[in-house]
Parts: structure tokens; sequence; C-alpha cells
């Protein structure tokens, strides 16, 4: 018998990427019209109210109300970069680093809706100053920042030419928002949420996390928080499974992939990828993107681990 092992192999994929449709699909909510006219009139509630302060607050709890709207958004990209300079906000100030809004774009017609804040970090001229005694830290800074602002700048200008092309759908309704949020500013750790929102008919949120070691100025892996050679992968990860369990045990509507019947399902274990951050108790929060643990419905998941779980392995003890 001769194999085709190239053609076994596509079917392989194949089988793969239905297999993840089928879980993000599964217990997937589905809104009346009714649902989603509503959803629309609190959203703009919510526009209204961003636009009369600009608190981060305010803008989490905008980003949070996006991701359950099945309905229309995405970018329209702005090229001036005096406008754009004119649109920084009044900074966040961290311990060594500061938030501004670089780009703010809005965009809405009856199928399409943009609504996209541009984070973008920058060190104060004042901690420059200050830094100039410890030029590592501050080479180190400036890279982490760099590095992590051409990220944000490299997300959105995919989803903008991801926009440009799927204007051309007349009978096409679109998503997309961008929000962004500080979670820590600590003496150790800096760290910023990227919230994203994308949808097309139904809709789907995912996050970045972007941590920066305030002591070094390198932006950290979830490996560099703990000591040499240290396991931490299986408490991390026993201790989600844990919370998942007692979630469920007192909700009936919480539901994660931890005993189900489809065994390639379940949550078994976070990798050194996993997304994480640092909040602002030094505790470590693992996040989860829709589908990825849970089903759909059940949105972005994170869980904070707690300390004295990963205390004998954290390098040293974050200064709250």
């Amino acid at each position: 018998m001769i194999y085709n092992f190239s053609e076994m192999k596509k079917q392989n994929e194949q089988m793969e990427e239905e297999l993840q449709a089928l879980k993000q699909n599964y217990q997937s909510p589905r809104m009346s019209e009714r649902q989603l006219a509503g959803l629309r009139k609190k959203m703009e509630e919510a526009n209204m109210a961003n636009r009369k302060d600009r608190s981060k607050k305010r803008v989490a709890k905008l980003a949070a109300t996006a991701a359950v709207l099945a309905g229309a958004v995405m970018i329209l990209p702005n090229t001036s970069a005096a406008i754009a300079h004119a649109m920084e906000q009044i900074p966040l100030i961290g311990q060594l680093v500061e938030v501004v809004t670089f780009r703010n774009y809005e965009y809405e017609t009856d199928r399409n809706m943009a609504d996209i804040e541009v984070p973008e970090l920058k060190i104060p001229e004042m901690k420059i100053d200050e830094l100039a005694a410890d030029a590592a830290v501050k080479e180190n800074l400036e890279r982490s920042t760099e590095e992590i602002n051409e990220e944000i700048q490299k997300i959105t200008d995919e989803l903008v030419e991801n926009f440009e092309a799927n204007l051309e759908y007349e009978e096409g309704y679109q998503d997309v928002i961008v929000k962004s949020e500080i979670l820590a500013t600590g003496a150790d750790y800096f760290t910023l949420k990227l919230i994203c929102y994308q949808g097309a008919g139904s809709g789907y949120q995912w996050n970045y996390y972007y941590t920066i070691d305030l002591n070094t100025g390198e932006r950290l892996q979830l490996k560099d928080i703990f000591k040499e050679g240290a396991d931490y992968i299986t408490p991390i990860s026993e201790n989600i499974k844990e919370q998942m369990q007692a979630q469920m045990d007192a909700d009936e509507q919480v539901y994660y992939w931890l005993n189900d019947e489809i065994e390639e399902w379940n949550f078994k274990a976070i990798t050194e990828e996993t997304s994480f951050f640092i909040n602002e108790k030094g505790n470590v929060v693992i996040g989860f993107d829709e589908g990825e643990v849970a089903p759909m419905y059940m949105g972005t998941v994170e869980f904070e681990i707690p300390a004295e779980v990963l205390q004998d392995i954290r390098k040293y003890k974050p200064i709250i």
C-alpha cells in the first residue's frame, strides 16, 4: 500500500481547522434584533459619555460593552501627523512610562462603525534625565517602549487594511474597536492592555498585554518573573483548573472546557507564550481570548494567581 503523506497531512490540518471552528462556535449566543438595537443604543450613550470624560475607567467600560455587540465597526486611517499629535491626551504617568493617545479614529455608517484609539508609550523627559546615571536601564526602557509601539501600530495597520478591503462588500456589516487600559503602574512593573474587538455578524474579542520590568527596563516574558529553572507552568495551570471548577460549581451559567466529553478541547496547561500581566497587587494574572478555554459566550477570561501559589519561585517580591 502506498501512502500519500502530503495528502494525509493536508487532511489532518483541515480536520484541525474544523475542530477549532466548532469549538469556538460551541454554545455561542444568538442575539435578537431587539437585543442588538438595545446594545447599539447603550454603545452610543457610552460614546457620548466618553467624549465628555476621557478617563480610562470609562474607556474600559465602553470596550466591555462593545465586546458583546454583534453589529458593525471598522477603521479609517488618519494620515495627518499634525492631527494625530493634536489628539494626544493628558498622559497617565507610571513609574518611568507614560501613555498618550497617539491616534483616534471614529467612523460610522449604517453598516460600518469604527472606534479605535491607538496608545503610545513614552518616557517623560524628566525621567530620561533621572535615568542618565543608569545607562543600561535607560537603553532597555527605550528599546522596550519602541518595540511595543511598533507592535501596536502593526496591529492597527492590519485592521485598517482589512477595513479597506472589506468596504468593497456593500452588503456586509463590520465592527472593529480598539481601546487600551493601564493595568499596573507600581514600583516594579508597568502593564498596558490593548483590547481588540472585531465583528461581522458575530463578534470576537482578544487582548494583548505588554509588561515592562521597571527595575531593568526590559519587556517581560512570563518565564522572566521566576527563578532560573523553576517550574511555574504546573502550579499556575493547576490553580487555574481549581478556579475554573470553583466558578462552575458556584454558577451554572459559567462553563469552561475542563471536563468536556471532547477531550481535545479541555484545558490542560498554559505555555510559555500564554498571555499574562502583573496587577497592582503584584500578582500574576493569566488571560485567555474568547473561545480559547471556554465557549464564546464567556468572553475573554482572566485568572489571578494567588501570591502564595508562586511565592517560592518568584525572583523577588513586588513592592506594592
